[in-house]
């Protein structure tokens, strides 16, 4: 008998040992996008999520064209969605657009990407998941813009005017400015951000939004946000602006932020280190 007690406990701590070792099922959807080079920035998102050994991930690609009646991802088979939609994207099939609706307000996880931010302007809930967003006709009516001023002070601007505008791309620093949140804790308080598009003047509900992180616009002069987090139902929602070419997703700053908030929207926890190689406040660091 005692024989057995001891294989039974270690049959179960194998059984714990491969529970807390699984990867975490996530899903790239992508396919439309104004934004040429989406295959090779899904490839590298699903490089830098596998890397760390937390994430298994699978790629859904919408026709690149007009609708898609095949595209029906099974979302609930996994723990987080990232979406690498941009500009212009056809609206998802309509039984396609109420699973994933479901799918997040019963507790999936999103991860939403750069252009992503700019896609289905006319569907309410996913604005209400994005908290903001720019472009596709965005406006007032959409909400407000929001901001920090450069006292501190967090911004909801109800002012009129069009959503989502951008100057040349460039380095710029991010500001942390939640240090406590899981995604965030551990950062320097300010970094160097490879070449990017830094979007400015984003607007949308911003319901039950938290900024972590900001960026000055040299456009707007304002302090612009860079990461986003949101509570739709029971669902995490992590959501970047930053990443708009490959040499933009290169960027270490940006890859710790893609794995930290896909792995906060998939559990609630993140334990994806800070690497060595993060960039300072005055460095930016890449991985070609």
């Amino acid at each position: 008998m005692r024989c057995v007690r001891v294989l039974l406990a270690g049959f179960v701590g194998l059984l714990f040992t491969a529970a807390v070792a699984a990867p975490l099922e996530a899903l790239i959807v992508d396919g439309q996008n104004n934004h040429a080079c989406w295959p090779k920035t899904t490839a590298i998102m699903k490089k830098s999520l596998e890397e760390t050994g937390r994430f298994s991930v699978d790629v859904v690609t919408h026709a690149p064209q007009g609708e898609d009646p095949t595209f029906t991802p099974s979302f609930r088979d996994y723990a987080v969605v990232i979406s690498n939609f941009g500009h212009g994207a056809t609206a998802w099939p309509e039984a396609t657009r109420a699973a994933f609706e479901n799918y997040v307000a019963d507790g999936g996880g999103l991860v939403v990407i750069h252009a992503a931010d700019n896609s289905f302007p006319d569907w309410d809930v996913y604005n209400k998941m994005i908290g903001l967003g720019g472009w596709g006709g965005r406006n007032e009516k959409s909400g407000p813009y929001v901001y920090y001023r450069d006292d501190g002070t967090l911004v909801r601007d109800e002012s009129p005017g069009p959503g989502g505008s951008h100057g040349p791309q460039h380095e710029f620093a991010i500001v942390i400015r939640d240090t406590g949140h899981p995604v965030t804790q551990g950062m320097p308080t300010t970094w160097m951000h490879a070449k990017d598009e830094l979007y400015d003047k984003l607007r949308g509900p911003a319901e039950n939004m938290r900024v972590l992180a900001t960026a000055f616009s040299p456009a707007t002069q304002r302090h612009e946000p860079m990461m986003m987090t949101i509570e739709y139902g029971k669902g995490r929602v992590f959501h970047t602006p930053m990443g708009h070419e490959t040499y933009s997703m290169q960027c270490v700053g940006f890859i710790t932020t893609l794995q930290r908030g896909a792995e906060w929207a998939a559990t609630g926890k993140v334990t994806v280190p800070i690497p060595a190689d993060f960039p300072t406040a005055t460095a930016v660091s890449s991985r070609p």
